[in-house]
């Protein structure tokens, strides 16, 4: 049975949807700056449909990108970081394998032990026939009881992850944080949670199809965007 169209009832082409949206999840731009470089082309659009079609095709690109990315490496580097999300901080706990690649992200109102199981717990599910062997992380506590319950529960007799709690040997993922902060510019505050990961969904997803963690993508920008059109060719 065919997948439904995501594009359906939508009065713009899909090449106009995925273009303002690749705009908005691959640049530091707002939502104004994506409407006012499609009236350069023509095209005037609300940035209010902006914001529909980012929140809509954003978890939907992820989706369709899944099935696409390169296996992860077995070493891992977690650490968290901070975004403003209806006025308050809340965390952003990120995983990256030694590539660079994108394991997976989580965003949390607490910054506890609760909170690290739950993220590792998510991260370690998909791919728990191919489970990390090295986590890195900072000397936070909370990580080496969550690590440790973590192997008890695959063996309780052997230790399968090893954990490094060496902060200097975690510079690759607080650079990526960086680089992720810079492309959110002044969009680090979010209205809501719902809002906030379906756009870090989008953003994290076109930075993985950027560096080339995807299967049969050539590097350079017309290869990303055709890559994004063949995901939604069957749409």
């Amino acid at each position: 049975m065919p997948r439904r169209s995501p594009f359906k009832h939508h009065r713009f082409p899909c090449d106009i949807i995925l273009c303002a949206v690749r705009w908005y999840l691959r640049f530091p731009l707002s939502y104004q700056d994506v409407v006012d470089l499609l009236a350069e082309r023509g095209t005037e659009v609300d940035r209010s449909t902006v914001f529909r079609w980012v929140q809509k095709f954003g978890p939907e690109l992820t989706k369709r990108t899944e099935k696409h990315l390169l296996r992860a490496s077995v070493d891992w580097h977690v650490d968290e970081t901070y975004i403003r999300v209806g006025g308050k901080w809340r965390y952003l706990w990120r995983a990256v394998d030694a590539n660079g690649q994108m394991v997976d992200f989580r965003l949390t109102a607490r910054r506890d032990a609760k909170a690290a199981k739950a993220f590792l717990n998510k991260a370690i599910e998909p791919v728990r026939l191919h489970r990390p062997v090295t986590i890195v992380t900072d000397k936070a506590p909370a990580y080496r009881r969550v690590i440790r319950q973590i192997n008890h529960r695959y063996d309780p007799h052997f230790d399968s992850i090893r954990h490094i709690d060496r902060k200097w040997r975690n510079n690759l993922i607080e650079s990526d944080h960086a680089a992720l902060k810079r492309l959110l510019g002044y969009r680090q505050s979010f209205r809501s949670l719902r809002s906030a990961k379906a756009t870090l969904n989008g953003i994290e997803t076109i930075r993985t199809i950027k560096r080339g963690h995807v299967h049969n993508k050539q590097p350079g920008v017309p290869a990303e965007i055709k890559f994004i059109a063949r995901l939604f060719e069957a749409a």
